[in-house]
């Protein structure tokens, strides 16, 4: 399996991507998985949906605001303690701010995205980078977001600007720790079918007075699969990284998006 007898953390576990990456992850035969958000409730349901997949997984549960140093510093430390290394990091946690552009945001509300996207990942992956170069090995994931590499209509400059800056940031690590065995990678997701997006589109529905089905058939319409790829299937992509299988890539950007942006 794809992560056989791995060390996993997730971060940002919710209703949509984060809570998938932790049940793929199990179920592609992960030994371990350290699943971190600021609700308990979250963590204990991940905890549950994990064990209906793979009973053999061992859950860690994390309550984690990763703005906060030290509570990333805890969440290592209960990793190492538990398990005795770490594998990988999905950097999953995010905010996402008001739907905005640069000319009429307002830009002090920028400050908790920004903290969160790029300072709090941050913070996590330094939290984890000392087991990582001790090891001389390790991965990080950061899940990124098609709104950095094409400009959407809905309005998103705040959020993507803070991943686009984790983009950046992202490259940086990872010629700065290619040589302690680590790599680093981003996947840029798309539209994905899941709770997120699917009270998204029930709130647009009602707003316009059109049919759910009418607005999924419009975005499908722009991507080449034509259909809008569910969460655990991006969820995949991502753990490939996190894998063996990607042992010599680093530094790189995948696109997963049913070919909706093209670079």
């Amino acid at each position: 399996m794809l992560l056989s007898q791995k060390i996993i953390i997730i971060s940002g576990i919710g209703p949509g991507l984060g809570v998938k990456l932790a049940v793929e992850a199990a179920r592609e035969g992960a030994k371990g998985v350290v699943v971190a958000a600021r609700s308990q409730d979250k963590l204990d349901d991940a905890e549950r949906r994990i064990a209906a997949v793979n009973s053999d997984c061992k859950v860690l549960k994390c309550a984690t605001d990763i703005s906060d140093r030290e509570q990333c510093a805890r969440l290592a430390a209960a990793a190492l303690e538990t398990f005795g290394r770490i594998d990988a990091l999905v950097n999953s946690a995010y905010f996402h701010g008001d739907m905005d552009y640069p000319g009429t945001a307002n830009l002090e509300s920028w400050t908790a995205v920004m903290n969160t996207n790029l300072i709090g990942t941050l913070k996590l992956t330094q939290a984890v980078l000392p087991a990582m170069k001790q090891q001389r090995s390790g991965s990080i994931v950061n899940i990124n977001t098609m709104a950095a590499r094409v400009v959407p209509p809905l309005g998103e400059a705040g959020y993507a600007a803070s991943k686009a800056a984790l983009a950046v940031a992202s490259k940086f690590l990872a010629k700065e720790v290619g040589p302690d065995g680590i790599r680093v990678n981003n996947v840029h997701m798309g539209w994905m079918w899941g709770a997120p997006v699917e009270g998204y589109l029930q709130w647009q529905a009602k707003e316009n007075g059109v049919p759910v089905e009418t607005l999924i058939e419009q975005i499908a319409s722009q991507i080449p699969l034509r259909r809008i790829p569910p969460d655990e299937e991006c969820a995949r992509a991502a753990l490939f990284l996190a894998s063996d299988y990607a042992s010599v890539v680093t530094g790189a950007t995948l696109d997963v998006n049913g070919g909706h942006y093209m670079p």
